[in-house]
């Protein structure tokens, strides 16, 4: 580490100076933050020495910490998740997702390959509308992206002091919990956030009201006086100078307001300034196609000026399959969302959630397919979803007897790719996953399902599963929902390769598109060009962890450090 680690603990003096020089004030007025406004309040032309395209997940971290001795900028497409404090908590996980208003937290998509998707539009990002599971990277990770240890770790806990909790094991999903142990996912790792193999509670980001906490509470950190944050501010392109003899080098930023008024936000003069683009998987690469960087014959096609031909951006785009299981209960169970998680050596994460609430037509789909299973034999065992059959109305406030258990491939071969479909800002990308294309995906898939069959089968949770419910009444059950636009064959609930091709969806941790090594360089600059970096999961080559969020929170934390180390030490080398 040598000088190099001496240089980041300075920076880390200087952040914990101006937090409590600024943090009781503004801490004060959290979550009504004074420095955040709608767009439409910002003048024609500004000046700052950062400018971040994105205020989510790793946005908000980034910000929060250059601010502590720079003029920050963050433009944000989405609103706020402070206007209706409640609308982000553990129960309305589901109705969140499933929001398609203009308005809602989470933009919808299906990728080209039938999967439903989406892409998060609020301020703090995915961390608004995810399942809250805080879980650290495996050091592999770590290490395969060069990031300094000792700086991770500081990061990491900066992060966990505002936002990450010990969550409840009560009595659903403690019994899930100790079936997977049953069922050979060993050993019993306890509470921590590191990442280990075998099955562990992790963190959360829900409070012990059940109230989330986000990547915007980070902004907490934040000087207010040197920051700016621009909601529904929605980044139309990049402003590159070009000149001969000289690397092309981003200048500022044109962005619309929810008005249609378009603002330019440039870079001041100092030559350490810089744009970047925190935007995530989908958003990162398509501003990057729209402002002329990426392939050359996708940008003419659209008719965009060519700043440099990149054809990397956009490519190596990956999701992590996600398979489920529905498992109804003779025995209530509680709301909860992903408290433990088992880590198996094979390459699957098996996760769950209890109690949670679907909208009407989506429960009247699972009263359907349930019956039908059953024949309608068993009364008692699908009373509730036999009301939502005759009075789907009745479910809006009802919260499923029941609950989902996930299987996660880890690290998938497969990769898929982004292109434009139009060029509008506002919209989303044509995007392909290519699902399962490599077999040792699908055996992974099938080995994870395999294990949570397993756990559901065990002693341990023999009080939350009907004995009439059959594995291949589960499959069965999964395969006649509208999980996805998927085809399906007649023996999808025979044959768990099928199972895992045909009822594939997303768990929402995609990736990739501007990947390190072939977009951006170890510093996160972008190749060829200056003043311009990318911090967020479109860097990724894999995703961290079980769930990558408390990463890529890190991530923008341990950027903001090493971009304000770099801006007034220079760069040093390892010693």
């Amino acid at each position: 580490m040598g000088f190099e680690f001496w240089m980041f603990l300075s920076l880390v003096y200087v952040s914990h100076f101006h937090f409590h020089f600024h943090g009781l004030s503004l801490a004060e007025k959290a979550p009504y933050y004074s420095f955040v406004h709608e767009a439409a309040m910002a003048p024609e032309v500004s000046f700052y020495d950062y400018i971040i395209i994105g205020g989510g997940t790793a946005g908000c971290p980034l910000a929060a910490t250059l601010s502590e001795s720079a003029n920050v900028l963050v433009l944000e497409r989405g609103g706020s998740p402070y206007e209706n404090p409640s609308k982000p908590d553990k129960g309305n996980f589901f109705q969140n997702l499933l929001d398609v208003s203009p308005s809602s937290y989470a933009q919808e998509f299906t990728s080209e390959d039938g999967v439903y998707n989406a892409r998060a539009r609020v301020l703090g990002g995915g961390s608004v509308i995810n399942a809250g599971f805080y879980s650290r990277a495996e050091p592999e990770f770590l290490k395969q992206a060069g990031l300094n240890e000792a700086l991770v770790n500081y990061s990491y806990q900066w992060v966990e002091k505002k936002i990450a909790f010990e969550p409840p094991m009560l009595q659903w999903q403690s019994a899930l919990r100790d079936g997977l142990l049953e069922a050979g996912v060993l050993p019993n790792n306890g509470f921590t956030f590191d990442h280990i193999y075998g099955t562990k509670i992790g963190g959360t980001i829900f409070d012990g009201d059940d109230h989330r906490h986000t990547a915007a509470d980070l902004l907490e950190y934040a000087n207010p006086y040197r920051i700016k944050v621009y909601l529904h501010a929605t980044v139309e392109k990049i402003i590159f100078e070009t000149k001969v003899f000289s690397r092309t080098r981003a200048q500022g930023v044109v962005f619309e307001d929810e008005l249609g008024k378009k603002h330019w936000a440039l870079l001041t003069k100092d030559y350490k300034s810089e744009v970047i683009l925190s935007a995530g998987a989908l958003g990162s690469p398509q501003l990057l196609m729209l402002s002329g960087i990426g392939p050359s014959q996708q940008l003419k096609k659209f008719g965009i000026k060519v700043v440099m031909d990149q054809p990397m951006v956009g490519q190596g785009l990956v999701d992590n399959p996600l398979n489920v299981l529905l498992v109804p209960s003779p025995s209530p169970v509680e709301l909860s969302l992903v408290s433990f998680v088992g880590i198996t050596r094979f390459g699957s994460y098996i996760e769950a959630c209890s109690g949670i609430s679907f909208t009407p037509s989506w429960s009247r789909s699972v009263a359907k397919a349930l019956a039908a299973i059953l024949n309608q034999t068993e009364q008692s065992s699908t009373k509730l979803f036999q009301e939502g059959i005759l009075n789907p109305e009745s479910l809006l406030d009802t919260r499923i007897r029941g609950g989902i258990i996930f299987e996660k491939v880890k690290d998938p071969i497969s990769s898929g790719y982004l292109e434009l479909r139009n060029m509008n800002p506002r919209d989303n990308p044509k995007v392909t996953f290519n699902y399962f294309q490599a077999p040792e995906d699908l055996m992974k898939c099938v080995h994870g399902v395999k294990i949570a069959i397993d756990a559901v089968y065990s002693k341990s949770f023999s009080n939350f599963r009907y004995e009439i419910l059959s594995a291949k009444a589960l499959l069965e059950l999964i395969v006649n929902l509208p999980l996805n636009q998927r085809p399906r064959h007649l023996t999808s609930a025979f044959s768990l390769e099928k199972f895992c091709m045909d009822t594939v969806m997303t768990i929402w941790h995609y990736h990739g598109g501007c990947r390190l090594g072939k977009v951006v360089d170890r510093d996160y600059k972008v190749l060829g060009v200056e003043a311009l970096r990318i911090v967020d999961g479109s860097t990724f080559t894999s995703s961290p962890g079980t769930n990558p969020q408390a990463t890529v929170m890190m991530l923008g934390r341990y950027m903001g450090l090493k971009i304000l180390q770099e801006r007034y030490f220079g760069k040093y080398r390892k010693k």
